[in-house]
């Protein structure tokens, strides 16, 4: 039996030694690529027995291609650029890094991004830079204390977020999330209440829900005219959660005040996109995951699915079962 290959379908890093550490003991080549089409991907991928995955979407059509693989394990939580049905008719695990910090490094960029939009911090800089001062009458900034605070989606990283922002003197925090209860919504401090209700009293929402088919384009033209005036939306989940194109009527109507975005449609953002133009929109590259302190950790972890899988055994955080019908 010849080495072992696994593939990293994008490049993000120098040196790849967690990964290698963490495959030690395996007859196996580490090869990393920067995948940019499914063309790209399939000749690459094809006599590959595990594959680290970060954003690059692993669809039916690629995975059907697949004549080796044993395991599909993203660097991170979510899983929506990952066809689990497809990967488990197929044979092949899926597993994923539910726990290494990522609430708190997620959270903070959610802080970060709603404290920005609501003082107005990126407009300034760039203006200031341009020779002009005094700004405030431009775009006016606003006190958190008093306000309501809206949380959609109440898992690890909406909680911290809820407990962070606990302590900043808002009047209420508000939670919408179906498939939980009120009970421990209640003892974080919050209200839950529908969908509805938060779009209407919320100043602020903060999105942290999972990509579904209940939440994609949960935000459209209907819930940004359900909203309170010159509210602000925080989005660190995912991008299609929210409709880029009724984001932007609403930001550049003035319908609300303004966003902040981790995460768009489609990443990188595309030249075209509107977002580009709206000052009142502050934008980061998908890095509300990353900090020197939980990097690592995420990495070993999934690297350690591979390696666990090519070993003989399951991977140590697996989100399907190979060969069981339905998933």
């Amino acid at each position: 039996m010849g080495r072992l290959k696994v593939a990293v379908t994008e490049r993000l890093y120098e040196a790849y030694t967690d990964e290698e550490a963490a495959l030690g003991g395996l007859d196996a080549d580490l090869v990393t690529y920067t995948l940019r089409s499914r063309e790209e991907a399939v000749p690459a991928l094809r006599d590959a027995q595990g594959i680290l995955v970060h954003q690059f979407p692993m669809d039916e059509a690629l995975i059907s291609e697949l004549t080796a693989c044993r395991i599909i394990s993203r660097y991170g939580i979510g899983l929506d650029n990952v066809d689990i049905p497809a990967a488990t008719r197929r044979g092949i695990w899926v597993s994923n890094v539910p726990r290494y910090g990522a609430e708190e490094a997620v959270s903070d960029q959610a802080l970060a991004l709603l404290l920005g939009c609501v003082r107005k911090v990126s407009f300034k800089d760039r203006e200031i830079r341009r020779g002009n001062w005094n700004l405030h009458k431009a775009q006016k900034s606003f006190l958190l204390k008093g306000k309501t605070l809206g949380i959609v989606g109440y898992g690890r990283i909406g909680r911290v977020m809820a407990r962070k922002c606990s302590a900043l003197g808002f009047a209420e925090i508000l939670v919408y999330d179906p498939y939980v209860e009120p009970a421990p919504i209640a003892s974080g401090g919050c209200r839950k209440v529908s969908l509805e209700e938060l779009l209407q009293d919320a100043d602020f929402i903060s999105i942290h829900a999972p990509l579904t088919p209940e939440t994609f384009h949960m935000f459209d033209a209907r819930a940004f005219t359900a909203m309170k005036p010159g509210a602000i939306l925080i989005n660190t989940a995912r991008g299609a959660i929210v409709e880029e194109q009724a984001l932007c009527a609403a930001v550049g109507s003035h319908r609300i005040q303004a966003a902040g975005l981790d995460v768009c449609e489609s990443e990188p953002l595309a030249a075209e996109s509107g977002l580009r133009g709206l000052d009142e929109v502050i934008l980061s590259d998908h890095c509300g995951y990353y900090a020197e302190e939980t990097l690592r950790d995420l990495r070993t972890q999934a690297a350690l699915n591979v390696a666990a899988v090519l070993k003989g055994g399951e991977p140590l955080s697996p989100v399907n079962r190979p060969g069981t019908a339905g998933q």
